[in-house]
């Protein structure tokens, strides 16, 4: 069996210039865990050209969801941006990633922290209701240069308090901090500098990142990752794998497609 399947594009949105997002059919096969990512491309001059992608799709949609960037020069999204309904794209078979809670000691609050198309993953988080099971708030904190790359608000301010099967416990327990950092809006600022002056938590009313009681998941550019690691350091949070959990977990799989 080969190890990559085909699937077909079924919508697309382009949010900005540099932005867009797709949905594919699901091979019944394909089980994955939301907050996983997987091997999507396309065929390039006869051979398989992939690169990964977090899934926006919660496991237990019957498609799939992802979120990219517009690379002019990337050998893949210069090319996966023009794609129309109908296309076909390549899906490998196997899911992988470490933001899962089960790499996570248990904890009160969980935070998820993304930059960019780093906000992937957590769609699939917040539309899982299994894990709204397992904390008494999440916090999708979301980092962006301009208000109109702040993909998917509408679906998580609106649709997913809306929903008719866990509407009520996203209502109580989810809290959206969308961010920016070079224009007017109601938040401003770089994830990390908000972490660094307790400005997030203020304006939250929740208290300061603590070990015993916040877990947190991080996605995004490097220098955000390795920044924002360091402050979990400082405060004694330690990051999590698969064969030990932590405070924290780190998805380290992305690079500039």
């Amino acid at each position: 069996m080969s190890n990559i399947m085909e699937a077909k594009v079924l919508s697309v949105h382009h949010w900005t210039d540099k932005l867009f997002s797709f949905t594919t059919t699901r091979d019944p096969s394909f089980r994955y865990q939301s907050g996983q990512f997987a091997m999507i491309g396309l065929m390039v001059d006869g051979k398989p050209l992939m690169r990964a992608y977090s899934m926006v799709s919660p496991h237990y949609e019957e498609f799939l969801e992802f979120l990219s960037i517009k690379v002019q020069e990337g050998p893949l999204t210069s090319r996966l941006q023009h794609i129309q309904v109908g296309d076909t794209i390549l899906v490998g078979r196997k899911a992988s990633g470490t933001l899962l809670t089960q790499n996570l000691l248990p904890g009160r609050r969980l935070y998820l922290m993304g930059t960019g198309t780093g906000l992937a993953p957590f769609m699939s988080i917040v539309q899982d209701p299994e894990v709204y099971e397992q904390y008494e708030k999440i916090i999708l904190v979301h980092g962006c240069r301009e208000v109109k790359e702040l993909a998917y608000q509408q679906r998580i301010g609106v649709e997913l308090p809306a929903n008719e099967f866990f509407g009520d416990v996203v209502t109580d327990k989810l809290v959206y901090y969308p961010t920016v950092t070079r224009e007017d809006f109601r938040n401003q600022g770089r994830i990390t500098d908000l972490i660094r002056s307790n400005e997030l938590f203020e304006r939250l009313h929740l208290p300061p990142l603590n070990m015993e009681e916040d877990r947190v998941m991080l996605c995004g550019s490097p220098a955000m990752l390795k920044e924002t690691q360091g402050l979990l350091e400082e405060r004694g949070l330690t990051e999590g794998n698969m064969s030990r959990p932590g405070h924290y977990v780190i998805e380290r799989a992305f690079v500039e497609k």
